[in-house]
């Protein structure tokens, strides 16, 4: 009988992690460290709840990853919870929050405030007035240290602004349409600001085009400025420097932030860009119009030089691993075939499995997440499978750029210790690469058998309750055993779980993750629909198998072998022979087990067997030709020794990684906004379809200049519930503060409630 390894918690609990659960009854939050109560709260306590769970993470009881996970709160917020109690104790959660008093906000002043807004008096005229900052006027009426009234409209300014912002009436689609039509009569269409674009052309205007927001209402797309702090906290603006420097009227900044536009809008390739309106997008950007197709291209080109976009791709791999160092302890690999259908090339056959074909295309591996996020991806115009991508590209880099490793001496001092665990499909399936990861790198690796056993008994399986790496709870059958994968001396121990499923089938997993529970290799395995879901997901809307361009340009020097194309077209004409001996044995044995009765059959009868016979034997005779052939023809050979009519090129990398490294930040950032969201849904699934209607919604843009504030007025959505959720959303994005780049206007998000 098998041991059964199985967290022991308390009847009803929910698990955070093997050591520590929790149990919410009569309002009351109780954690457990295995089944003993340590801590109790009642559940309107949020400060005892932001204490003790930062305690946990401090003391090493659980990770930040796991709160997040089991309570479903923000990244954000146990961060600084994590902070404020190594910085202050535990006494900083309960520490009343010291104010400077009202300075300015005196009674006096509160009083006269007070008198003015019951007379019905605008907020601005009172805070000039009173000579007062109108920020502090609204302060004050939010905290309800004073009654404003009715609230003021949307777009009302501070008086003290200058006169030529008060004076300036927002404009609307038709009014904006009709200028830039105007425009395209003298310089292009939308080209509004024709003094800096001559500028620009004369090199007169090394910076590029300035920053200005116009107040606009229904601008195309506006929703997207939603977006951008999650943008920047993904790292779309890091690290810029890596690229080349633009010059003339565009410049870096402007076309990285319009191709995270272009994949959050859904705009998918370059080129339908012209069936979009210029200046529309233009006002998102602060600028008169976006970039025309040519224009872009050849940005894009520039950008793309001297390898840039792989050295900016790889810092900000290493930035997202850093930032989470519990996700980067886990990652999935998995092949994903690009398909080409052009004639520029003639690229090798690879096997699409979505397609159940072998297509021409590029295999690209990426490593992502538990969370189905992506790291990186490796291109591998010349591929010899999953094991070889592992070993020659994927491994080396991981060694190098996943935080948190083990060091030698803890290494040695627990056997069960991994550097980190790669999960992949059965592709993968290879008990020497096990032996090999394990005994040289100290990598756990987990798959599904390729080849397993016979059936466990039922009576061995135990109802479980597993917490998948997104949160979500299952209950699984599992049960768990080691088991001896390989021969006998290039094999190893390894630990099998097996999930039985309603239908009786078991299926087996194995896992050189020692030091983990097989529950947790369960969850970890039964994941990896992240990562497909990604691929998906990332095909459907950010067409991420797109062309970018139609360049090729030839492979660098390689030393993989690729397949001889002799012995690919001797092995093509084995298995036609193959298909055709076969199918006349089988009609042999048909009439050989059938024999006619009649004296006029028996001799047709005859005929047919001596036919097939004298068929089957000259088939046979050119198969075994065939083999000779085959065993004297070398199966690989190297890439420089390939006849120049075989030898293929490669389809321009450079573009398309600059390209898929912005679309990687988008997939982020609307992760992260579909996590806050998913917040307030009832149907978490529900999340990402809100966000992307937000994101192509229409917004009004008005900018506050002496206020520094540039302010977003959503639009009201299809139902209460989706305004509920998103004003959720805007609530943590206004406590962001964040500054659009280039400017010094904090983004301020409002959503337009249709009952005012």
């Amino acid at each position: 009988m098998p041991q059964i390894l199985l967290p022991i918690i308390p009847y009803g609990a929910t698990p955070i992690n093997n050591l520590i659960s929790v149990v919410r009854q009569d309002k009351q939050w109780t954690y457990f460290c295995g089944i003993q109560p340590v801590f109790q709260h009642p559940d309107d306590d949020l400060k005892s709840f932001r204490m003790f769970t930062a305690q946990l993470c401090c003391q090493g009881a659980c990770t930040q990853a796991q709160i997040i996970r089991t309570f479903g709160i923000s990244k954000n917020s146990v961060l600084r919870s994590v902070a404020k109690y190594r910085l202050k104790g535990i006494s900083g959660f309960y520490r009343r929050r010291q104010g400077r008093g009202p300075l300015v906000m005196t009674a006096e002043v509160a009083a006269q405030a007070q008198r003015l807004l019951d007379l019905g008096h605008a907020r601005s005229e009172v805070a000039e007035e009173l000579g007062i900052k109108y920020d502090t006027l609204r302060k004050a009426i939010n905290q309800g240290h004073l009654r404003g009234g009715a609230p003021p409209p949307a777009n009302e300014v501070p008086q003290k602004l200058a006169a030529s912002e008060s004076a300036v009436v927002p404009s609307d689609k038709s009014s904006r349409s009709d200028g830039d039509a105007a425009a395209g009569d003298e310089m292009g269409i939308a080209c509004t600001r024709p003094c800096e674009r001559v500028m620009a052309a004369l090199g007169l205007l090394p910076g590029g085009a300035t920053t200005q927001f116009q107040p606009c209402r229904d601008v195309s797309f506006g929703g997207v400025l939603c977006a951008l702090p999650a943008l920047a906290e993904n790292g779309l603006f890091r690290h810029l420097a890596t690229l080349p420097v633009l010059s003339g009227y565009y410049m870096t900044l402007h076309v990285i932030l319009l191709l995270a536009y272009m994949a959050l809008c859904r705009i998918k390739t370059v080129e339908q860009m012209q069936y979009e309106t210029p200046g529309e997008l233009g006002k998102l950007m602060g600028l008169d119009r976006i970039p025309e197709v040519r224009c872009l291209r050849k940005k894009l080109s520039q950008l793309s030089l001297n390898e840039a976009p792989q050295q900016w791709a790889g810092v900000l791999s290493r930035d997202w691993m850093e930032q989470s160092p519990e996700l980067a302890g886990m990652l999935y690999v998995d092949g994903h075939v690009r398909l080409y259908h052009g004639q520029q090339t003639q690229l090798p056959r690879r096997y699409v499995a979505r397609q159940r074909l072998c297509l021409r295309g590029t295999t690209d591996y990426w490593i992502n997440d538990a969370l189905g996020q992506p790291f990186f991806s490796v291109e591998r115009p010349v591929d010899q499978g999953l094991l070889e991508a592992l070993r020659s590209d994927v491994v080396p880099r991981l060694l190098k750029e996943v935080p948190g490793q083990p060091t030698a001496e803890q290494l040695q001092a627990d056997p069960y210790l991994s550097r980190f665990v790669i999960i992949f499909d059965r592709e993968g399936y290879s008990p020497a690469f096990f032996r090999e990861m394990w005994q040289q790198h100290r990598i756990a690796c987990i798959t599904y058998h390729k080849y397993p056993k016979d059936a466990w008994p039922e009576s061995w399986f135990t109802e479980t309750r597993a917490t998948m790496p997104g949160g979500e709870v299952v209950t699984m059958k599992l049960a768990e055993m080691g088991s001896w994968i390989g021969g006998r001396h290039d094999g190893m121990w390894v630990r099998e779980v097996r999930k039985l499923t309603a239908s009786g089938h078991q299926t087996s997993l194995i896992s050189t993750a020692y030091g983990q529970l097989g529950l947790e290799n369960a969850a970890s395995l039964f994941s990896r629909w992240s990562q497909e879901n990604f691929f998906r997901y990332m095909m459907e809307h950010f067409a991420i198998d797109a062309l970018n361009e139609y360049r090729t340009e030839p492979i660098p020097g390689t030393n993989r072998p690729v397949v001889n194309p002799a012995w690919r077209e001797l092995d093509r004409q084995s298995r036609s022979l193959k298909t055709k001996l076969t199918q006349r044995q089988a009609r042999f044995a048909a009439l050989t087990l059938h024999p006619q009765a009649e004296d006029a059959d028996i001799q047709k009868w005859e005929c047919q067997k001596a036919s097939l016979q004298e068929q089957i034997e000259q088939l046979e005779h050119e198969l075994i030709s065939l083999k000779d052939q085959m065993a004297s023809t070398p199966k690989h050979l190297a890439w420089d020794d390939l006849p120049e009519d075989q030898k293929f090129e490669r389809l321009a990398p450079s573009r398309k990684r600059l390209t898929d490294t912005v679309k990687m930040v988008a997939y982020r950032a609307e992760t992260a906004l579909a996590t806050i969201v998913r917040e307030e849904l009832s149907h978490g699934d529900e999340a990402r379809s809100l966000i992307r209607d937000l994101l192509r919604s229409d917004a009004d843009i008005l900018p506050h200049e002496a206020a520094g504030v540039l302010e977003v007025r959503l639009h009201t959505l299809a139902n209460p519930r989706s305004n509920h959720a998103i004003q959720h959303l805007l609530a943590h994005l206004n406590a962001a503060e964040f500054t659009y780049p280039g400017t010094n206007l904090r983004l301020s998000y409002t959503l337009i409630d249709p009952a005012k």
